[in-house]
């Protein structure tokens, strides 16, 4: 067997039965790694753990790939969809090198065998799927679906790279893998590189057939030629005649890709048909094909391990030594465990290694951002709340400025579900579009093949593009409509499972931090109605590692842009921000606005009574924009119809402030949120989201039963701004009852001014539903002092 280009393919076939012996090994040997003796029971692991059924497969096309990229020198990056596939990409790895390299303790010799085998899967080892451990790899595969939205985004922007995705015939039959297929619309064939998606079917997940495996071959034909690609596939189950058919078709999409890329590269405009491989091969293939009279090669049995019982079964030990013993060990791996040196042949060297490319660990070639900074865009306010502004327009404003300063770099978009303009971020169109690889209509507005922005009415897509992105060492923000952003709560759950990981590994470089950008929020939903109403994706992210997690809750335009800069420049973090679209007091101004946020919370004794001097008699605290305008406005009443009374305010711009310093990094010391809450005086505090948030922030706090938390309670419709407000408790009027209730000794001497209060929270239940709009008094309010 020799390909066209004249690697003889036995080396390729002696390398797949390594990395099959060695896949094989780190699920079931604790010892005797090359068998140099009888395989007893004490060679057995206590737990077998671990899947092989996809394994073979991945071994298969890893070896293959590793023929083109030292035939050619192309840079690869490989990406493994099948869930866990931790087995091969750890044995690949290891038989390359970049393993080694990143553990040295982990050598290719007998005694680094013993521990990859060892370690595989065990207590103080190594998961089971290709976490962020293993050499080469950006996607996780514990969960299932993104694996073709990874690879994408990871060849935006990089012309030279092809990303090699592996998508698992059960992964197929998810709804982000569906849509994943359209990503060839987005993808540029000058600028960008090129994603080689390889459909692998062998025809089973844990317990049932596959969808894709099951169809008639024209039918999944069709089905891939109408998602826009031209697919090759490779099918059977004979490594004879298998061998050299993949040989075969890496050759000629290899040379189908090159041939594409020159074309667009030297002028021609027409969306091309992306070349992909159907791989078609036993589950387990190259497994036990009987165990116990029932098959398990090409069947569902294979998915995980296929002998089990085999420390006490001896019947399943003999099947076991045979299959291990079939790979010709000895032949593979000389007296110390090195692997042979004509093995070593096929392994492409330095870089090249897919192991070792710097792709897989972005922090390598990740460039700082030129940052245009916050004062060429922020607000002037002459008078705190007086004047308005949008927040996310002023942003927009600002990216637009960081596309222009990055323009040579290509190393930053802006990634959204249709919702680019909607947030009001469309300033970014006046020196880019979004990029678009479809047709084009003359009705059409900012379409373009080399566009930075990226809309598809995905939130999985937008996810999965911008996690590529970044983990391949680039910047970006993901715009969307907070209702929504629960869409990804399981994609943002991997990313910061992986960054904590990735956080621990010393050979791994910090990339850029995963910036969500939270518009069209809870409170400003009133036109969409109740479906558009949900704060709650801030809780999900405050149940992450604190080391990974920062939510920020910018009350206005400045504080906004300070928050959106540091983010922006930020490393490993998960940064979620929440802000308005709509008009917004200008509460702070750009000095104001930097110091705020440096301190994440702080009094605004600009806005209270309390002189600094003497305790406050309440505190009314906030968080969020909607929330901060109803303080106001209620710390306005106070003051006019109780003089007396000694109002603090607080606003809190980073909701990890509350915590105590022992559970975050940012968490404020005991004493230092007594001294801004005080110990022992009434809290209300008007929260942007759910109100037990608050309280689960500071249950540890010793003034925590005075702190009575106003938020959103599920509560909406469509209706006026101010009336979502009254709907959750959370408007000014309320907000002063709540005083005159929980101030002792307020109720009796402010009586009069709680029933006008509720007086008119009754004339405004009124006003709506005869004018359709608020009170004259809600929307014309400004700060009066």
């Amino acid at each position: 067997m020799s390909s066209n280009t004249g690697t003889d393919l036995s080396l390729v076939d002696a390398y797949w039965r390594a990395a099959n012996y060695l896949s094989a090994g780190q699920i079931y040997l604790l010892d005797n790694p090359l068998l140099t003796e009888p395989l007893a029971p004490a060679h057995i692991k206590p737990r077998l753990l671990g899947h092989w059924g996809t394994t073979p497969g991945l071994n298969f096309v890893y070896a293959h790939l590793n023929r083109v990229i030292r035939e050619h020198g192309q840079e690869v990056l490989f990406v493994t969809g099948p869930g866990h596939g931790g087995p091969a990409l750890l044995a690949n790895t290891w038989l390359e090198g970049s393993y080694s390299e990143n553990y040295p303790d982990v050598q290719r010799d007998l005694h680094g065998m013993r521990r990859l085998f060892r370690q595989f899967s065990f207590p103080g080892g190594v998961p089971s799927h290709v976490a962020p451990e293993v050499p080469g790899s950006i996607h996780e595969g514990g969960e299932l679906g993104y694996s073709l939205a990874h690879a994408f985004g990871a060849a935006f922007d990089n012309p030279d790279l092809v990303v090699a995705c592996v998508v698992g015939d059960g992964e197929a039959e998810t709804g982000p893998l569906a849509a994943s297929w359209h990503g060839n619309k987005f993808l540029d064939p000058v600028r960008d590189g090129a994603v080689l998606p390889i459909l692998h079917l062998n025809g089973y997940k844990i317990a049932n057939p596959t969808i894709l495996a099951r169809v008639p071959h024209e039918e999944l034909d069709a089905l891939l030629r109408g998602y826009g690609y031209a697919p090759h596939y490779v099918e059977g189950d004979d490594p004879e005649v298998m061998h050299p058919r993949m040989a075969e078709v890496f050759d000629e999409v290899f040379d189908e890709i090159k041939r594409i890329q020159e074309a667009a590269r030297a002028g021609n405009t027409e969306r091309p048909r992306w070349p992909m491989i159907v791989l078609r091969s036993p589950k387990g293939w190259t497994g036990p094909s009987e165990v116990d009279g029932k098959p398990v090669e090409g069947t569902w049995r294979s998915h995980q391990v296929p002998l089990s019982g085999v420390r006490d079964n001896p019947e399943h030990l003999k099947i076991l030594e045979g299959w291990l013993r079939s790979y010709r060990p000895q032949e593979l791996f000389d007296a110390e465990g090195r692997p042979k040196p004509e093995l070593l042949e096929l392994a492409p060297e330095g870089p090249l290694r897919m192991g070792a490319t710097p792709y897989a660990n972005g922090g390598l070639l990740l460039r700082d951002l030129r940052l245009p900074g916050v004062a060429a865009h922020a607000v002037e306010v002459a008078k705190h709340g007086t004047t308005n502004s949008e927040p996310t327009r002023v942003l927009g404003r600002m990216l637009r400025d960081v596309l222009t300063l990055n323009a040579e770099e290509d190393n930053f978009r802006l990634f959204g579900p249709d919702e680019t303009a909607s947030n009001r971020l469309d300033a970014v169109y006046e020196v880019t579009a979004k990029q678009w690889q479809a047709q084009v209509l003359p009705t059409d507005e900012h379409l373009e093949h080399d566009g930075r922005v990226v809309e598809v009415l995905s939130e999985h897509l937008c996810q999965g593009f911008l996690e590529g992105y970044l983990l391949t060492g680039r910047h970006g923000v993901f715009n969307c409509y907070e209702a929504f952003i629960h869409i990804v709560d399981s994609m943002f759950n991997q990313h910061a499972k992986w960054l904590k990981v990735h956080r621990r590994l010393v050979w791994r470089r910090p990339v850029a931090s995963l910036n969500y950008l939270l518009s069209s929020h809870v409170w400003r939903q009133d036109h969409n109605g109740f479906s558009h109403q949900d704060p709650g994706f801030i809780d999900h992210v405050m149940n992450k590692k604190a080391e990974v997690v920062r939510v920020y809750l910018p009350p206005d335009t400045n504080t906004l842009l300070s928050v959106a800069d540091h983010c922006l420049r930020s490393r490993d973090y998960v940064n979620v921000i929440v802000a308005g679209k709509n008009p917004t007091p200008d509460w702070l101004g750009p000095q104001e606005a930097a110091l705020h946020c440096a301190r994440g919370a702080g009094i605004w004794d600009w806005a209270g009574t309390d002189d600094g001097l003497s305790e406050p008699d309440v505190v009314l605290a906030c968080a969020g924009d909607a929330p901060t305008l109803e303080v106001m406005a209620a710390t306005a009443l106070l003051r006019e119809h109780l003089p007396e009374l000694r109002v603090r305010v607080v606003n809190v711009v980073d909701l990890m402030r509350l915590q105590p310093e022992t559970e975050h990094p940012h968490g404020m010391p005991d004493r230092e949120f007594d001294a801004l809450f005080t110990p022992d005086k009434p809290v209300i505090f008007a929260y942007h989201g759910y109100p037990w948030l608050i309280h689960r922030l500071t249950y540890r706090r010793a003034n925590h039963h005075n702190i009575h938390v106003r938020g959103y309670k599920e509560e909406g419709t469509t209706t006026t701004p101010f009336d979502m407000l009254v709907l959750n408790d959370m408007d000014r009027y309320r907000l002063v009852i709540d005083v005159v209730d929980r101030v002792p000794g307020l109720g009796v001497r402010a009586a009069g001014l709680r029933q006008r209060m509720t007086d008119q929270r009754n004339r405004h239940h009124t006003w709506i539903r005869e004018h359709g709009e608020d009170l004259p008094e809600v929307r014309e309010w400004t700060w009066p002092y």
